[in-house]
């Protein structure tokens, strides 16, 4: 779970998490926050809880630069990236872990576009819908959902996938490389509740053309 200044949701986000319905432990990076969530991992969180650990950065660096810091501390056979916020679903995760077990697949995405599209800004709609075109024509995976948050992996394959991500460009990389290696991606339905920018969402329209980039990028180069 990376997170960088989600003391508001972090809380709440933690305890759904430990109350979903699969066995567990959660890897918690804070990402150099600045807003009490340090603090509060700290004092409440960082060896208070049973199955929860937490590594605290010195800088900022972005959501990939925390989600490849935490890979080395993995101790479970499955990852399972999660947002510090209210967007996703925990309850998600068996959905999510299924094909993982049933050996159906190696890497899982939660698409939340399967059933139509859940409110959410239209120029996070549009870019959404770009970037899982592109992966369908690049890459020749049928894939409606490259930039969801809930990625579910056998940790094995994702520590064979050399990432060099900072920001959000995280998707389109492990996306584009674990394609380019022969995994298949399997898709599952998954819930979603968008959140604002002045509620904390971070992605701005920068990270949209980053993540075309890196997708162009990693079907050229591995």
């Amino acid at each position: 779970m990376p997170v960088y200044n989600e003391r508001r949701s972090l809380d709440a986000i933690l305890r759904r998490v430990l109350a979903s319905p699969v066995p567990k432990e959660v890897l918690i990076v804070d990402d150099g926050s600045t807003d009490g969530t340090t603090e509060f991992l700290r004092e409440h969180v960082d060896g208070r809880m049973d199955d929860v650990r937490v590594i605290c950065l010195a800088q900022n660096g972005g959501k990939g630069a925390a989600i490849r810091a935490a890979i080395p501390h993995v101790r479970g056979e499955y990852v399972i990236i999660q947002d510090g916020d209210l967007e996703y679903d925990p309850n998600d995760y068996a959905a999510l872990v299924a094909p993982l077990a049933e050996g159906k697949a190696d890497i899982v995405y939660g698409t939340r576009f399967s059933k139509g599209y859940p409110p959410m800004r239209i120029a996070n709609r549009l870019i959404n819908i770009l970037l899982a075109a592109m992966v369908r024509v690049l890459f020749g995976a049928p894939m409606t959902d490259e930039a969801t948050c809930y990625k579910a992996f056998r940790t094995a394959v994702l520590r064979t996938i050399p990432l060099t991500c900072r920001r959000f460009e995280f998707c389109p990389e492990v996306t584009a490389k674990a394609l380019r290696r022969g995994h298949r991606i399997l898709e599952v339905p998954i819930s979603y509740q968008a959140r604002s920018h002045s509620e904390g969402k971070k992605i701005r329209w920068t990270d949209g053309v980053i993540a075309i980039w890196t997708l162009v990028k990693y079907r050229i180069w591995k």
